[in-house]
């Protein structure tokens, strides 16, 4: 039985969808594009798992980022850490801003009427890294779906969750650019789901992230659940964390500095602002 729970954003378990038409847009509904994710050998076909079972209770583990775009939730719940934006000032989400320390993946942004920034939020997204190969769970998947005519033969190749480099990796992408928000007063918020964080609590020292997360601490943790809804499954915000800069020191040990200004970033943000940029709810 195939492991892949959601394939081009739909539940492998609904049958009220014609898979052939879903497998021939390769459609993202997150993004409203193709997805991303194709094969190296076919750059032409897009493998499109969002999520995938995994271990003895198989967890529903994302492994897509563009999964956690649904509904835009997860932008909604910044909102709280715009505190300075004000009735009347509109909202954009502008995509891949370059600070020192690294790129962030999104800002949600206040700007006033003449589209000058008054407040902004960065956010990171992070779901499970993967080794080895998909694309036999793939075409299992498309042959228990009936778009497969002939049996598929037992394959050696698996995947697995890379839990150890994932956790690592995006902490000290975080330590890079924590320093940078902390010294402009400034929110990064760290957007994962519940099965990462669980890890991080397991493996690091937790013990000093404020379990009550607080508006003046520069990170936030924001932990989201897969839940079942019906046939479907919904994201939902599980936990909220928060800490500084001292804080995702104490969890590696480490001492970078990585240093720039509001105007720098105000400019940069404002640069890229556009109607296209808005962010609005469908």
């Amino acid at each position: 039985m195939s492991r892949i729970r959601e394939l081009f954003t739909i539940a492998v378990g609904r049958n009220d969808v014609t898979w052939a038409q879903v497998v021939k847009k390769q459609l993202c509904r997150y993004s409203g594009k193709t997805c991303y994710k194709v094969r190296k050998s076919q750059p032409d076909i897009s493998i499109g798992t969002c999520t995938v079972q995994y271990g003895i209770d198989r967890k529903g583990i994302i492994i897509c980022p563009h999964r956690m775009l649904e509904r835009r939730q997860i932008f909604t719940d910044c909102l709280h850490l715009l505190t300075m934006h004000q009735p009347g000032n509109e909202l954009h989400i502008v995509q891949e801003v370059s600070i020192p320390g690294g790129s962030v993946d999104y800002f949600l942004v206040s700007t006033d009427s003449n589209h000058k920034v008054k407040d902004f939020v960065g956010i990171e997204l992070q779901t499970m890294d993967t080794t080895g190969t998909l694309w036999q769970e793939r075409e299992l998947t498309l042959h228990e779906l009936g778009l497969r005519d002939k049996s598929l033969p037992p394959s050696s190749k698996h995947f697995g969750i890379n839990w150890k480099m994932t956790a690592k990796t995006i902490l000290v992408q975080l330590h890079h650019k924590i320093e940078t928000f902390e010294s402009i007063n400034k929110h990064l918020v760290l957007v994962s789901q519940n099965h990462l964080i669980d890890y991080i609590k397991k493996e690091f020292d937790f013990s000093h992230i404020n379990t009550q997360p607080l508006v003046g601490d520069a990170m936030h943790f924001h932990s989201y659940k897969l839940n079942a809804d019906g046939s479907n499954f919904k994201l939902v915000l599980d936990s909220r964390y928060s800490t500084g800069s001292e804080g995702i020191s104490k969890l590696l040990g480490l001492n970078i500095n990585a240093n720039i200004g509001y105007e720098e970033i105000a400019r940069i943000l404002e640069s890229k602002i556009s109607e296209s940029t808005l962010f609005t709810i469908p």
